[in-house]
Order: structure tokens, then sequence, then C-alpha cells
């Protein structure tokens, strides 16, 4: 597998804010969004056991675990997620949604957070769906789609402040008026957590 990074924080967006869980961020993605915030390499090639043991190591009573990335889906395996179920996590995924999850593999896992940046997205149910406000995406038209879910705005962030206000007042008129919608701000990143 190839492993960014692994490590124990709070979880700092959507339903589960706030929330301690160790995460794995896989390395590597099929879209290039202009606006990601993660570094997709570089990677350290580590054996499903390897990870599991890095995973347990970081912290015993925490029960949440959550795949990132990236994209997760791209290196995600039955025995992988098995093993994981089998040490008793709850497992997250957090996905954009242009790759299937085998039923061999959604079987064990517990939330969905389809976060979709670019078309095709062949994901059929999720969770919890969270939009980045501010990067051209309709939420009407994914409101419909997913009807079920969880529904999460989150302002476009950018390295300019204007338009980073100017991105979360126009988020937060849109709730205003879409009230099955929520916002969803990376708290990680106010706080200063990994």
């Amino acid at each position: 597998m190839r492993i960014n990074e692994i490590f124990y924080s709070l979880q700092g967006e959507g339903t589960y804010t706030g929330y301690p869980c160790v995460f794995v961020r896989f390395a590597g993605c099929n879209q290039h969004c202009d606006f990601c915030d993660t570094a997709h390499e570089p990677f350290k090639a580590m054996t499903e056991d390897e990870v599991l043991q890095q995973v347990v190591s970081l912290s015993k009573d925490c029960t949440d675990i959550v795949l990132t990335g990236g994209e997760p889906t791209l290196q995600l395996t039955e025995s992988f997620v098995q093993k994981l179920d089998n040490y008793g996590y709850s497992i997250h995924i957090e996905t954009n949604g242009s790759v299937p999850i085998p039923d061999s593999i959604r079987r064990y896992i517990d939330w969905v957070t389809l976060s979709p940046k670019a078309l095709p997205v062949v994901l059929a149910e999720c969770d919890e769906l969270k939009l980045v406000f501010g990067s051209m995406q309709k939420p009407e038209d994914w409101e419909r789609r997913f009807p079920v879910a969880e529904h999460f705005l989150q302002p476009l962030d950018t390295k300019n402040e204007k338009l980073n206000a100017a991105n979360l007042a126009a988020c937060i008129e849109y709730i205003k008026q879409h009230p099955k919608w929520k916002l969803s701000l990376q708290t990680q990143k106010i706080l200063r957590v990994r």
C-alpha cells in the first residue's frame, strides 16, 4: 500500500467533527483538483499488516479509523478492511466517488463520506455528502441524487483571504436558504491540529 501518513487526531469535518480518529491517508488520486490541500506524494510502501500495526500503536482506546487520501478506493482491499474490522474499528472512508466500492469491501465500511470533485461519480450511496462550496458544483443537483445522506457544504479554502471570506459568506447564505444543508468548516486548520 502507498501510504502518505498515519496519524491520530480529531476529525475536523462533517458529522464526526470533534471525534478522535486514527487517520490513514493513502497517497495518489485519480483527480487533480487545483484547490486540493493534500500532498499526494511522497509515500511509504507498507504492507497491510504494517499499516495495521501502526494504527493500533497510535491509540489503543480509539475505535474510529478514517481511510482518506488521495483516493483510498484505488488501494483498498477486502483483506485490509476485514483486518480493521476484526480489531473492532468503526471504519470511515472519505472518497471522491469516482471508483465503485465493491460489496466485499463495503460491508465492512461503517460510514461513507462522499466528497465529489469532478465527474463522473459512480458511487450510488453514501452516509454523508460533503461539497466544496465555491468550486462550481451545484448543491441542488447533488441533493436530488443523494436525498438520504447528511448534507454538508464546506467553503472553498484558497490562499486569498478576501476570496475565502466571500466564499464563507455565500456558503452561509446558501445554507440559510436551503436548510437541509449544514456548514462544515475545516476545524483542523482553524485549531491548527493535524
